[in-house]
């Protein structure tokens, strides 16, 4: 096959928001809450503590990233304000993308006329139209190609790298961004003792682009496989035929829990972890690889024994933190995002050769996995 035709990853970016939380001061918060609603309603069941040590062990998440952390920490507000912005300027979720965005430009030495698509892929849009992947398309300046979002929970960034890889397969297109700006923290019951934990904020970059047209240091894509099947076990019910009700501080009257995240935490790992783990090694056999090949995993920072699991039954054994490097401590759940920044953080040190996996899976439930092979 032509160079023209086969799909690498010719460079990832990333942007962090500065603020960030930790679980001592997340638990000191969520506590405070608990005490407040207690007081207020005597007659209701007493909500229970939260810990730093249930925190830790129910997800191995120690601190986490926010674009809003004053309002997330106050007992009376528990959850982040975003001041709303007229239409003229550019949307919150699109200015961290392209921030994103630019970082792999950068990285890639590549200019932004070059780039023929962008996708927007994340768990949740800021708005139905116009696409964020247009706006910031129109923001990095792109005045021709096309641009649109799509939505896979946790699992849009590796759909988008397989949509951006059969782009160039197609020869529909030579040079793609997919972005992933992902605000979790606004789609968290930060009130939810299970899950008050879970998210946090940032945004990620994939620049897929042709071989030919890539820079010398990139990463071929040697296979692409989806999975989808549908679970109610993780879900949120949000959308533009409901409205959130309620903002009460601490009479549980905020947006009604089922149009946040809700998830059946158990009955998730228990399906998933097989799941996942079944379709890496199907997906690796079929390339011609098996555990030994694969140098290092890229897995989606969700849950630490969730990675565990599915990477001993992926390579054997028990992986180490080089085998299967992990940015959940520091990160949190990023959704779609956290296996891009485990990789975006974690290639330099690889070899030329090195065969590695980008993998995610969530809600849908949907799985993605993305083997890849570093070329120079």
């Amino acid at each position: 096959m032509s160079d023209a035709f086969i799909p690498v990853i010719s460079a990832t970016g990333l942007y962090t928001p500065s603020d960030t939380i930790s679980n001592e001061e997340l638990v000191a918060s969520f506590n405070a809450y608990v005490d407040l609603y207690n007081a207020q309603n005597p007659d209701a069941e007493p909500l229970v503590h939260s810990s730093v040590e249930f925190v830790e062990k129910a997800s191995g998440i120690k601190s986490r990233h926010v674009i809003d952390k004053t309002g997330i920490i106050d007992p009376e507000i528990m959850e982040p304000r975003y001041a709303e912005r007229p239409n003229d300027q550019i949307s919150l979720m699109a200015e961290i993308g392209v921030a994103a965005c630019r970082d792999a430009l950068a990285k890639a030495g590549r200019d932004i006329a070059d780039v023929d698509a962008v996708l927007c892929a994340a768990s949740n849009m800021q708005r139905g139209y116009p696409a964020m992947a247009v706006e910031i398309q129109h923001e990095l300046g792109m005045e021709r190609g096309f641009g649109f979002d799509m939505n896979v929970a946790c699992s849009s960034a590796t759909f988008g790298i397989q949509t951006a890889a059969d782009y160039i397969r197609s020869g529909n297109a030579r040079s793609v961004l997919v972005v992933n700006p992902e605000i979790t923290s606004g789609h968290l019951n930060w009130r939810d003792r299970d899950s008050h934990f879970i998210f946090g904020d940032v945004a990620t970059a994939i620049l897929v682009e042709a071989k030919d047209l890539a820079p010398a240091k990139h990463w071929e894509i040697l296979g692409t496989r989806l999975k989808t099947q549908f679970s109610n076990n993780i879900r949120n019910n949000f959308g533009f035929l409901n409205r959130a009700e309620g903002k009460g501080p601490v009479d549980q009257s905020g947006p009604k829990t089922d149009k946040l995240f809700v998830q059946e935490g158990r009955k998730v790992f228990k399906e998933v972890v097989p799941m996942v783990a079944q379709m890496i090694v199907d997906h690796a056999a079929h390339l011609g690889l098996e555990g030994s090949n694969l140098r290092r995993l890229w897995l989606h920072q969700a849950n630490q024994g969730m990675n565990r699991l599915i990477s001993q039954r992926v390579l054997g054994h028990e992986a180490n933190e080089d085998e299967s490097p992990t940015v959940l401590d520091t990160y949190a759940n990023t959704s779609s995002a956290g296996s891009i920044i485990a990789f975006h953080k974690h290639n330099e040190d690889l070899k030329v050769g090195d065969t590695g996996l980008i993998c995610s899976f969530g809600a849908g439930y949907s799985a993605g996995t993305v083997f890849v092979r570093k070329v120079a």
